[in-house]
């Protein structure tokens, strides 16, 4: 399952991580609400962990933006704030679920795999399509005509990227960020390398999709144009 945490703890933020990764999830994780928003407006997330008390723009906020624009994904709201008019806020707000700090790392996990049960029974398959390539983002494939492209998941979340920003140049700082995370230590030579691997994937069909690099600024997905 792909997360996003958004949470401000600079302590309790990176262990969460490590924990949700042992448990096999991807986690992508964020300080503050409107870096959520970022991250959101370019990734496709099954889930979102998110703090009530953040600088920029707090959860019940975040969450009610998030509802406010169709996501229809899981959200747990994470906080320490316990009376009953609190609870009450945060599930108005359109969170699924609500669990006090501090936690058990035990909870937190049945809450992640009963709420994925409840999502699971009402998701929809989402499509990113361009001429005969179609991006499955629930499955996480990519298909030319009938035929299926096996991908990483380090190329699928490049893919997915350049998919739904078609036509339009990704920074590549801000690759990066998405793809490995805030704070990595990853260069630009580890993106670079990625793109190569992803073109050599896409040269092997018959397709023109073409991931052109915008010399000093980063990369964009177009179609070939033949002349």
């Amino acid at each position: 399952m792909h997360i996003l945490l958004a949470e401000d703890d600079v302590r309790l933020g990176p262990l969460i991580v490590h924990m949700l990764n042992k448990e096999g999830h991807a986690v992508d994780w964020v300080k503050d609400g409107l870096e959520a928003l970022d991250y959101m407006d370019t990734t496709s997330y099954d889930m979102v962990i998110l703090d009530w008390m953040m600088p920029r723009m707090d959860g019940i906020m975040l969450c009610k933006q998030l509802r406010m624009e169709s996501y229809s994904g899981g959200i747990i709201m994470l906080t320490a704030k316990d009376t009953l008019n609190d609870r009450i806020d945060g599930l108005d707000a359109g969170a699924d679920d609500y669990i006090m700090k501090p936690f058990e790392f035990a909870e937190l996990f049945a809450r992640i795999r009963s709420l994925s049960r409840r999502i699971a029974q009402v998701i929809q398959e989402e499509w990113i399509e361009i001429g005969s390539y179609r991006l499955s983002v629930n499955e996480r494939s990519l298909v030319y005509d009938d035929m299926k492209i096996a991908l990483t998941i380090r190329e699928f979340q490049l893919i997915e990227l350049l998919m739904r920003n078609f036509g339009n140049v990704l920074p590549r700082q801000v690759l990066i960020d998405r793809i490995w995370g805030y704070d990595t230590d990853v260069n630009s030579n580890t993106l670079d390398a990625l793109v190569k691997q992803l073109r050599k994937k896409l040269d092997c069909t018959t397709g023109d999709l073409n991931i052109n690099n915008v010399r000093g600024t980063g990369y964009k997905l177009e179609v070939a144009h033949v002349c």
